[in-house]
């Protein structure tokens, strides 16, 4: 499997983030990305798509969408559209229409901040999930780092630290959000692919003179990041290497990391049995003994779920196995001290021992 690092959910000036395109490919260079999915609000831009760099550091830009009702009240069901290569947000008042266009389109459809809280002390609303009566979109956007920060945000004095210190804020995705991912999964009896997404926008504040940034691109590229798992190497050709992208993103052939307290590179998450060797994303059949192997880019707290539930618990160990004939949903989550705190590491996608 050939691992690539995406920064998605992000916004540029098309919308309300504050930046180009070309000034966002630039600081994902920097922060080692091999690509970024932008998403602005109710609007595509074609024909930026592509390769950008030299042969040293080239980074893949993909444009996307982020559709919701304008109209809703309260606002809310918010969809990341993917790949789609057309004009989504004309069918954003009609959540199941919009699904349905998308994969028509042969795109990609997230929750986006499926569980979000507001934060009225500065008069920002939650734009949460409102309509469940939907089916067959692609997954949920399982970890969203603005979000997370209306969350942990609610007083004045935690708001500024963590808009200030903004390596001191994120603990991992909202346990309400991992609940309702086992549930969905559990309640539609097929795979929902989890990503995590920054939701960057690098919100400047204004203080006479002085404009601050606060929570910058870098920050966020640097932090919480959605590694792919593509079957083949990349040929360069960026058609063909999108279609790997997107391909191994449909499959859930991917994990949600947050890379700044230490890099994920690495993580594997799989299972053999009598029909072969599977990894993450992939649905297999129960026909005898399972042998689940967790490896861990280095020794931290990793835990084990199957149906929502942890089986398993390692203290510290880098691989880890369990060997089993039960069916079930198994994924894995993985914890590492930072900044005086236990934070979330690594969220895989599940294996989905069915059938």
């Amino acid at each position: 499997m050939i691992e690539k690092k995406f920064a998605l959910h992000i916004h540029t000036n098309y919308s309300d983030g504050n930046a180009t395109h070309q000034e966002l490919i630039a600081i994902a260079a920097r922060a080692n990305l091999d690509g970024i999915i932008t998403t602005d609000h109710n609007i595509w831009i074609n024909g930026l798509d592509g390769y950008y760099g030299d042969k040293k550091q080239r980074t893949m830009l993909m444009v996307g969408e982020e559709v919701n009702d304008r109209q809703l009240n309260p606002p809310g069901n918010h969809m990341l559209v993917f790949g789609a290569e057309k004009e989504m947000s004309p069918f954003g008042a009609d959540p199941q229409k919009l699904i349905d266009q998308i994969n028509r389109a042969g795109g990609l459809s997230f929750l986006a901040h499926p569980i979000e809280d507001s934060l009225e002390r500065f008069k920002e609303q939650a734009y949460p999930w409102h309509n469940w009566d939907i089916d067959q979109y692609t997954g949920i956007e399982l970890w969203n780092q603005m979000s997370e920060f209306k969350s942990v945000s609610q007083s004045l004095a935690s708001a500024l630290i963590n808009a200030l210190f903004p390596k001191r804020m994120s603990l991992g995705p909202l346990e309400r959000t991992l609940t309702l991912w086992d549930h969905l999964i559990a309640e539609h009896k097929r795979p929902i692919v989890a990503v995590g997404g920054v939701d960057a926008h690098q919100i400047l504040k204004k203080f006479g003179p002085v404009t601050i940034k606060l929570y910058p691109y870098l920050h966020h590229f640097k932090s919480v990041r959605t590694h792919i798992l593509a079957e083949k190497s990349f040929s360069g050709n960026f058609i063909e290497d999108k279609k790997l992208i997107m391909e191994a993103l449909r499959r859930g052939h991917c994990f949600v990391a947050y890379d700044l307290p230490h890099p994920t590179d690495g993580f594997r998450f799989s299972v053999d049995t009598e029909e072969g060797h599977f990894i993450m994303g992939d649905r297999i059949t129960v026909s005898g003994g399972l042998t689940f192997q967790i490896r861990l880019p280095r020794s931290n707290l990793c835990r084990l779920f199957k149906d929502g539930k942890i089986v398993k618990e390692w203290a510290d160990r880098e691989v880890c196995t369990h060997l089993t004939t039960e069916k079930g949903t198994y994924r894995v989550e993985a914890y590492i001290p930072y900044k005086g705190k236990l934070r979330g590491w690594i969220f895989s996608n599940p294996i989905y021992a069915w059938d």
